[in-house]
């Protein structure tokens, strides 16, 4: 599998990056080392550093800063779920129970500001202002994109450009700063990080378009996530967006009607309307074009087992089913 194999090739500094990672969070708050613990052992693609340490080592990046960066990334990303589930109200991510089922909303919420506190600990501690800034600007960015999503749940008349501008936000970014940031303590050409940022956000376009359709296309045991939550939050997905614009009148009402309520009851004859109006190819050849963008940006930087890797996380993104 191509992520497995892309992980191979940074064996060693994801590795450290984990174990840089647990000894950012100790704390002597019990609650905190239990979450911590729990979310931890949850595991995750980590997908993010991975995106970070390929991208130094495709740029002869040698030094430990990437690994310092790799946990900066996820440290945001976890603390940016933890609050996700407390806003979704969800109960089951990657398989398993939600930190905020487990120990409350308001626990949840503090831990979360926790992991950003010490995200940024550690960039300050980077003694880097061009990475301050870029850290900086992206939380702000990806916090506005949660607001912006707030603001139209519940909306079926929610455009195609709007939930663009959200997922750029909102996922999308994250995905960009971690391309980024692999070059961006090497005194690269702007032109250089630029690529590299193009590259994150397509990917990260392309990730959430698949998040999307393996909402309404595979079983929770292989997701780790409830069928049709996507439904009950209320968010408006490019599939629910195509399928209001392709069904008949019956259909858009009941899709409405759902959207609204957030009501699953249906959610059988809700999938159904969303395959017959093609709405699941439809987002899934969206998705397959920014990945094919994102691994086209690369054959600008030179040739080598990392660049490789990158490009293949662009192909995985596209054919996973998780």
């Amino acid at each position: 599998m191509a992520l497995e194999a892309a992980r191979q090739l940074v064996q060693t500094e994801l590795e450290a990056t984990d174990k840089f990672i647990i000894s950012q969070l100790q704390s002597e708050i019990t609650l905190i080392n239990q979450m911590v613990e729990y979310i931890l052992k949850c595991g995750g693609k980590r997908i993010r550093p991975l995106i970070l340490l390929l991208s130094a080592k495709a740029f002869n990046h040698s030094a430990e800063h990437p690994i310092h960066l790799a946990a900066v990334i996820e440290l945001i990303h976890t603390a940016t779920l933890l609050h996700d589930d407390v806003v979704d109200n969800a109960s089951l991510r990657r398989g398993q129970k939600t930190a905020n089922i487990l120990w409350g909303n308001e626990a949840s919420v503090l831990v979360g500001d926790f992991l950003y506190s010490r995200a940024f600990q550690v960039v300050v501690n980077l003694r880097c202002q061009s990475v301050l800034d870029i850290f900086a600007q992206a939380t702000h960015f990806m916090a506005e994109g949660e607001i912006l999503q707030l603001v139209h749940a519940h909306n079926p008349d929610t455009t195609e450009a709007t939930y663009f501008e959200v997922i750029q936000r909102k996922t999308a970014k994250l995905f960009a700063v971690a391309a980024e940031l692999g070059v961006a303590m090497l005194n690269r050409s702007e032109q250089e990080q630029k690529l590299m940022r193009g590259y994150g956000l397509d990917l990260g376009l392309a990730y959430q378009l698949i998040d999307d359709v393996l909402d309404y296309s595979e079983s929770p045991e292989i997701t780790g996530k409830n069928v049709g939550n996507d439904i009950a939050e209320g968010k408006m997905t490019l599939l629910m967006i195509h399928a209001l614009r392709k069904g008949s009148k019956a259909e858009i009402a009941l899709l409405r009607k759902a959207i609204e309520s957030g009501e699953t009851e249906r959610v059988e004859d809700l999938i159904e309307i969303i395959e017959s109006t093609g709405a699941i190819e439809y987002t899934a050849q969206l998705a397959r074009q920014y990945a094919h963008k994102a691994g086209s940006a690369l054959l600008q930087i030179p040739a080598s087992p990392y660049r490789q890797a990158l490009q293949d996380l662009a192909e995985f993104v596209i054919q996973r089913s998780y």
